[in-house]
């Protein structure tokens, strides 16, 4: 028995990662190369994104009554299967608007049938008194899973490409970059696969069958003012989550870094991913999650100060290092907490769909307008001063953040 839950554990940390790797991974990772490769700037990625945002806060809202109705195992992996197809088409390097499309594509293929139902097997998975341990552990888990995903990746276009980096044409680039997105298919296909062998086909399952489809929990969830500030402090750390997409191009604009070198700056909030969100949720079952919500937002908002107001100069790798993983720190603290914020507030399991929908579709709202303002930003603030209004604006989302996880530890009290 101890076994088989070890293997769904490991199974919900590999696909909780997987889903994202092709939409959001390769350019997290791989940013100053895509740009590259596509030929486009800061701005057009950024509205790819936007349209992925759009069409998911959609899926949010649909995802979580239908999450409440259907078992996940099915809903997980045609989504998995959706995702790594639309990806293939990715590997290709189609043009602007074809990849344009293939984001909107994505944002139905990992939301829709995918989130509500993870999200929910999560919280039935860790029990009532374990929550923050629960959320905690499977996001470091998928931050284990990323940070050698990301880390394997960057050595394979070290490898892909020539002897001098800094001599790699744009064919060498695109067929490099290309084969990564080929591995990275392959990783969520057999994701899927693993998914069928390891979830039964009747645990998790979220609904009685005979359950007719309705927004009445959404209704019943939409009452709680605890669900509103919990919304809004998903919102605060997911823009903080969104700006972690910058690392890589901030080491190459600002440092001189190259393509490798900058990638491998990228990894390092990857590699703080599972201790920030391990220790976040286990601290939070022990201290209160609301609390340990506060504390990561002003760590946050610590190293985005640091990064905003010019502190780090060419020459200072080990403070670059340091400042990465500090502020990487609070932003995945932040993702082991805000969903265990569910059972201090004594949501239902029965409408959990619905209220993990509904605060999702607020929360993940940065998915639709941070990409298209991260572009402006940068693209109209060359340099250095792009990246420090950057994160100067990630520190005012802290600021706010923490504000709501005071008010919302009031609300429940």
């Amino acid at each position: 028995m101890k076994a088989k839950k070890a293997l769904l554990l490991f199974t919900l940390m590999l696909i909780g990662e997987a889903v994202f790797l092709l939409p959001f991974v390769v350019t997290r990772v791989f940013r100053p190369t895509f740009l590259k490769v596509f030929d486009i700037n800061n701005l057009e990625l950024g509205t790819a994104f936007s349209l992925y945002g759009i069409v998911a806060m959609t899926s949010y809202f649909l995802g979580g009554p239908i999450a409440d109705k259907y078992s996940p195992k099915k809903l997980l992996i045609v989504s998995l299967l959706m995702t790594s197809l639309a990806g293939l088409v990715m590997a290709f390097i189609p043009s602007l608007a074809t990849l344009t499309l293939l984001y909107c594509f994505w944002g139905l293929s990992t939301i829709l049938l995918f989130w509500a139902g993870y999200v929910k097997a999560i919280r039935k998975f860790g029990g009532e008194n374990t929550q923050g341990r629960s959320y905690g552990l499977v996001d470091g888990g998928r931050g284990f899973v990323a940070a050698v995903i990301a880390s394997s990746s960057v050595l394979l276009l070290d490898a892909f490409l020539p002897s001098v980096v800094e001599s790699a044409t744009i064919d060498e680039l695109s067929s490099a970059l290309s084969k990564i997105i080929f591995v990275f298919c392959g990783v969520v296909a057999a994701s899927a696969v693993l998914v069928w062998y390891v979830f039964p086909n009747d645990q998790l399952k979220t609904a009685d069958k005979t359950q007719k489809l309705s927004i009445e929990g959404v209704k019943e969830v939409i009452k709680r003012r605890s669900i509103w500030l919990q919304s809004l402090i998903l919102l605060c750390s997911y823009v903080g989550y969104k700006c972690t997409d910058d690392f890589g191009l901030y080491a190459s604009v600002v440092f001189g870094y190259n393509d490798v070198n900058s990638a491998h700056i990228a990894t390092i909030s990857f590699w703080v991913r599972p201790i920030a969100a391990v220790a976040a949720g286990v601290l939070g079952d022990k201290y209160g999650h609301s609390k340990m919500t506060g504390l990561s937002f002003l760590i946050l908002v610590a190293g985005s100060i640091a990064i905003s107001t010019g502190f780090l100069q060419p020459g200072m790798e080990i403070m670059i290092a340091i400042t990465i993983a500090s502020t990487s720190l609070g932003i995945y603290g932040l993702r082991g907490l805000y969903y265990a914020l569910f059972q201090e507030s004594k949501m239902p399991l029965s409408i959990a769909g619905s209220a993990i929908g509904f605060v999702s579709v607020i929360g993940y709202s940065p998915d639709a307008f941070m990409g298209p303002l991260m572009g402006v930003i940068l693209d109209n603030n060359p340099g250095a001063l792009g990246h420090q209004y950057l994160f100067g604006l990630l520190a005012i989302f802290g600021i706010i953040g923490f504000i709501a996880s005071i008010l919302f530890r009031k609300s429940i009290s």
